[in-house]
């Protein structure tokens, strides 16, 4: 595609034009957000308009798992398209190329899984999900067992049912959601809420009490469903705690409440393992995938119908015929050209163990470079998948305050550095999920340039607040 604007006037365009997500409207729509035009690609690294090249070390939105340009993918897209752009997948309709993703989408998939079901995002799959628990139920004929239990933090997409399982504020706000039926349990983040003395495993177990309160209280016969993603993503890039799956399972068997594992962010190799599920032994009924199935090159989204639901499902169909949801693109063939081709760059390159190895020298690096910096109060992480998280006064565990925008403050001393690593939408906390393709030279050039950033950023918070390390 060319133009022949210059990048002031497509800027300006931009301005004028684009309704963005997760921006500030009238700062962009005035000039005081940037518009960064992303031109090009090549494995870990971005290029811009202006010529500049930006490492990016979140991938996206933890989401290009390959890393840039690779044009295996764009050929396969452009193969498919050739034979068959679009069809759809109503009334047993198929493509080869679906037929195909489904059964390496099922080899990938922890034990115990029958069916995928196809949409276009994480949210639109977090929706399948919840009509999925609810037509469950009712052909076993538990017909108040609809609410769903997600966490506090946890993010499952931002449309009006699966932005109510998300527990982040900022996703709610001025929507009237969350919806009734969908609960929140306590987050399960060791460093900011569990209490002094507490060993992880007591709080995993405090996390799993909490859990069976809140279904006792709600009345076992009216839980349904509980989400949960392995690893906390948009939340805070949080890892469960020791022995906390399989504390919460115990809860979940013990009251037959469903298991929804969120594998939007960890699935495809980003943990180490191929899904997040198979990292903490978790058992779930149904699973959400999107983001790295096809590491975005273009948008499909998937849920994974375990064998305990889909029995039911086959039930419901001879006593009620054929199931009323659907969506025009579920199943989209070159969707699954891409995934097709995503995984084959993830099993031939070996990046689910490039992950797993890299990772681990990454959340050394970070460990070693960053948890007796001043700002920082907890270095987390795993696979590739790691967080800073600043805190005023690290002996006193203080918090920033809000109005100061510390995480925002790093995020924009990273881009100085040509670096983009993200400010997360729940505290001061600096998110990294970069490509699984990266190599440790890499990873210690993204440790050279937040170092830099942070000490700029401390110096930033001398200056402006006279805050003291």
């Amino acid at each position: 595609m060319s133009t022949n604007q210059t990048i002031a006037q497509l800027q300006s365009t931009d301005r004028e034009t684009v309704f963005h997500p997760s921006t500030h409207a009238s700062d962009h729509a005035h000039g005081k957000v940037p518009v960064n035009i992303i031109q090009s690609g090549k494995g870990i690294y971005i290029k811009n308009q202006q010529g500049t090249e930006l490492l990016d070390a979140f991938a996206g939105l933890y989401c290009v798992n390959v890393g840039y340009g690779r044009t295996e993918i764009a050929d396969a897209i452009y193969e498919q398209a050739k034979k068959l752009a679009y069809y759809h997948t109503y009334v047993g309709h198929s493509n080869e190329a679906i037929i195909e993703l489904s059964q390496r989408i099922i080899d990938w998939a922890p034990d115990g899984m029958r069916k995928v079901y196809y949409g276009l995002s994480g949210s639109d799959a977090n929706e399948t999900q919840i009509k999925l628990v609810r037509y469950y139920q009712n052909i076993l004929g538990n017909k108040s067992k609809k609410k769903i239990i997600s966490r506090d933090r946890g993010y499952h997409g931002s449309s009006i049912a699966a932005g109510s399982l998300t527990g982040l504020k900022l996703f709610h706000q001025a929507f009237d959601l969350p919806i009734e039926g969908i609960l929140h349990t306590l987050a399960p983040h060791f460093y900011w809420n569990a209490e002094d003395g507490m060993s992880e495993t007591e709080f995993s177990q405090h996390c799993a009490d909490e859990l069976e309160k809140m279904i006792l209280a709600e009345g076992p016969e009216t839980v349904g469903a509980f989400i949960g993603e392995p690893v906390m993503g948009t939340g805070g890039l949080i890892p469960p705690p020791e022995g906390y799956w399989d504390a919460v399972q115990k809860v979940l068997r013990k009251y037959e409440v469903l298991l929804i594992a969120d594998e939007v962010v960890c699935g495809f190799g980003r943990v180490g393992a191929p899904f997040g599920s198979h990292l903490y032994d978790i058992r779930p009924d149904l699973i959400t995938i999107a983001k790295g199935l096809t590491s975005a090159y273009l948008p499909l989204s998937g849920v994974i119908v375990g064998d305990r639901v889909w029995e039911v499902i086959e039930r419901g169909s001879e006593e009620l015929g054929p199931m009323g949801h659907g969506w025009t693109y579920s199943g989209h063939p070159l969707g699954a050209a891409a995934a097709l081709a995503n995984l084959d760059i993830l099993e031939r390159e070996k990046l689910t163990e490039n992950a797993r190895d890299t990772g681990s020298y990454l959340q050394e690096q970070f460990k070693k470079s960053f948890e007796n910096h001043p700002l920082v109060g907890e270095v987390r992480g795993v696979g590739l998948m790691a967080a800073l998280e600043f805190v005023a006064d690290k002996s006193k565990k203080l918090r920033f305050d809000a109005n100061w925008k510390v995480g925002a403050k790093v995020s924009a001393a990273c881009l100085e550095q040509n670096l983009i690593a993200r400010a997360m939408p729940n505290g001061d906390i600096l998110g990294f999920a970069p490509p699984l393709s990266i190599t440790r030279t890499e990873v210690d050039d993204i440790v050279r340039r937040t170092t830099k950033a942070l000490n700029s950023a401390a110096d930033l918070l001398s200056k402006e607040y006279s805050w003291k390390s």
